[in-house]
């Protein structure tokens, strides 16, 4: 069987141990995990990037169950790929990945289908921002400019989440949410400087506006990067704390 890793040149891995040039690194971590009783693995895309012609770079969150005890919860993995086309294949060319990670107690709402047009254009992020804060200010109720892009599959499971039976109501009654496109990491940077939004901690990414249009909040570190890390609890929580005063 032919390698699916780069020879020409070799191969690279990032893991939490440090930088390897060894090409069986990954699959010697998969190989282990077998060993400790792999029971479940799947695989999901949450984010494509095509740079230049002929890489492709996928973000990938797997979900697995290690250990055959009937209480155990899900884990993760979350990790990087880095794909580039050599002759008549795709080979990968560097691979990036974290720890094991525990799953929330409770998980999020995923969307059976995500909706490919919930990040308008990005030259539309002005003008939705502007139309929520006058909704916002006729309603009484305050601003969530949301940062992200129609690629990551998480900004898909904060959305499905804002809908949801749990929490559809105090978003509907204390707020006005817009999506705010990043195109590939390299749109709406102005904007998020202005809200002092950290991209490169991970979307989606959340500011919390007054109808005046002053920031009250803004995430620092990425806290709903990771839709596999936070359950309904932590939306509730984060929504309960920041809506506006005049509709306690």
């Amino acid at each position: 069987m032919t390698s699916p890793y780069t020879v020409s040149p070799p191969s690279k891995a990032k893991t939490p141990e440090g930088n390897s040039e060894d090409p069986s690194e990954e699959p010697v971590f998969w190989v282990a995990l077998a060993a400790k009783g792999l029971d479940k693995i799947e695989p999901k895309v949450l984010q494509v990037q095509r740079p230049q012609p002929g890489v492709l770079v996928l973000v990938l969150r797997i979900e697995m169950m290690v250990g055959m005890k009937s209480a155990a919860e899900p884990e993760f993995v979350f990790g990087t790929q880095v794909w580039v086309h050599q002759g008549n294949d795709w080979r990968i060319y560097f691979t990036q990945r974290s720890h094991l990670i525990p799953s929330a107690p409770s998980r999020l709402p995923e969307p059976e289908k995500p909706n490919t047009d919930l990040y308008p254009p990005p030259e539309e992020a002005q003008k939705v921002i502007n139309a929520a804060l006058l909704t916002a200010t006729k309603d009484h109720k305050r601003v969530i400019p949301v940062f992200g892009g129609n690629r990551r599959f998480d900004c898909h499971v904060l959305d499905e989440s804002f809908h949801s039976k749990a929490i559809a109501p105090i978003v509907e009654r204390n707020y006005e949410v817009v999506h705010i496109n990043i195109g590939e990491g390299d749109k709406n940077l102005e904007l998020a400087e202005q809200y002092e939004i950290p991209l490169n901690k991970g979307v989606p990414s959340l500011a919390v506006l007054d109808p005046d249009g002053k920031m009250v909040f803004r995430q620092k570190q990425g806290e709903f990067e990771s839709t596999a890390r936070i359950g309904p609890e932590d939306v509730l929580q984060f929504l309960e704390k920041w809506k506006p005063a005049q509709a306690e």
